[in-house]
């Protein structure tokens, strides 16, 4: 597997394209994309679990039940949630999209972005589609369009061997804020020319969500409108993969090494956000043990606003792993932080070490920080990311309806 170019363009016969609709005030702002593939894709795709759930979203379901597809329609600025005429403008979104690309409304799945409760003006966006241009140089835009507060756009692209055939897969994201596990409000397309059978793939992206995506929190509200979709065209020529095996296993590591990239640049682009904090927990005698614990360190408000201050605060550390629901000996537990300045264990066996202050913050201050505990039970491991909390989310998130 090797790094490459194009995101979501970069596999064979997809294409994208992206325009200002006028859904957002901002002219300058891009707010409706298209991702298009030549030929029918099989498809897979997992969703909020929220019970809240916006009416693309509804419609994405509905039109998958086939594992089908050959293009996503995505706008952002409404989120086309709880709000009036909600799944018919949706309805109407997967038509104009059908319309312009000569397709089967079935064949377009819907996503959305944005402010909840507004109704959508779904005026725009059948006057506009028509006018995006496809071309596989449009990733980029496309990635930039589907934004909403996010700071950057996130892509990743990877070319990998299926029976000696070349294979490429790509991705683009995007989630700032409401990102919590059970997919947070974030959006996640990817498409790979490999052949694969859309039941497996569906198999595989549910396995893929649990570790990667579903491993993320911002803020620890889940949205209403998250989704991500993964399209196979199989325009590499691959023998289609129908089963699990050597070949499969293939398959799933890219995908993985995409999702997780994904994930962690939403985590570092959460909202007001100025550090990525990756949470490694090891020694539970299994996986789930620790990955709670991970999920409870990322989602506790004051151990991110301790990495926002750069204050190796580890006692909110271990008292975050103590509400998690889970069972310990806190009398075993070691804790460190560690960066690209160093390493420094704060605590051992469930009590505070003398440490170095300074050399502590120098390495909270860093961009990438990691939190490491260790239960020294067992040989499982797992890893969270999430971010600093920070003054700008609450300002971001105080007016973000006016």
């Amino acid at each position: 597997m090797k790094m490459i170019h194009g995101g979501v363009c970069a596999p064979k016969g997809f294409v994208a394209g992206a325009i200002h609709s006028g859904i957002r005030k901002a002219k300058d702002k891009d707010d409706l994309a298209l991702i298009v593939s030549s030929v029918p894709c099989q498809c897979a795709a997992v969703y909020t679990k929220n019970q809240v759930k916006a009416d693309p979203l509804l419609l994405t379901k509905e039109h998958l039940k086939d594992h089908c597809a050959k293009a996503i329609i995505v706008n952002s600025g409404n989120a086309n949630a709880c709000a009036i005429n909600g799944y018919q403008n949706a309805v109407r979104q997967a038509q104009a999209a059908a319309d312009h690309l000569q397709i089967k409304p079935e064949e377009v799945l819907v996503a959305s972005t944005g402010v909840i409760g507004v109704e959508l003006p779904i005026e725009c966006i059948e006057k506009s589609v028509a006018n995006i241009e496809l071309s596989q140089e449009n990733n980029d835009r496309c990635a930039k369009a589907i934004l909403t507060t996010d700071t950057k756009e996130k892509i990743v692209t990877v070319a990998f061997e299926v029976d000696g055939i070349e294979c490429k897969m790509g991705g683009i994201a995007k989630g700032s804020g409401m990102i919590h596990p059970n997919m947070g409000t974030m959006l996640a397309f990817i498409t790979t020319d490999c052949a694969i059978d859309g039941e497996l793939l569906q198999q595989i992206l549910q396995r893929q969500t649990k570790v990667t995506f579903n491993r993320v929190s911002v803020d620890g509200d889940t949205s209403t409108n998250d989704m991500c979709i993964v399209m196979a065209n199989g325009q590499a020529n691959n023998v289609c993969i129908k089963q699990e095996g050597k070949q499969s296993e293939i398959f799933e590591e890219a995908l993985h090494y995409v999702m997780e990239e994904l994930a962690k640049k939403i985590a570092a682009d959460g909202e007001g956000a100025q550090h990525l904090m990756t949470c490694q927990v090891s020694g539970a005698k299994d996986e789930t043990t620790d990955e709670t614990l991970a999920m409870s360190i990322c989602s506790s408000s004051l151990v991110k606003a301790a990495m926002f201050g750069a204050d190796a605060n580890w006692g909110r550390v271990l008292c975050a792993m103590g509400y998690a629901g889970i069972s310990f000996d806190p009398s075993l537990v070691s804790i460190a932080f560690a960066s690209k300045a160093g390493k420094i264990t704060v605590c051992e066996k469930g009590k505070g070490l003398v440490f170095d202050e300074d050399l502590a913050k120098n390495i909270l201050l860093e961009s990438d920080i990691t939190i490491l505990a260790d239960l020294h039970q067992g040989n499982a491991q797992a890893t969270c990311w999430g971010c600093d909390l920070t003054y700008d989310y609450v300002k971001i998130n105080g007016d973000y309806r006016t």
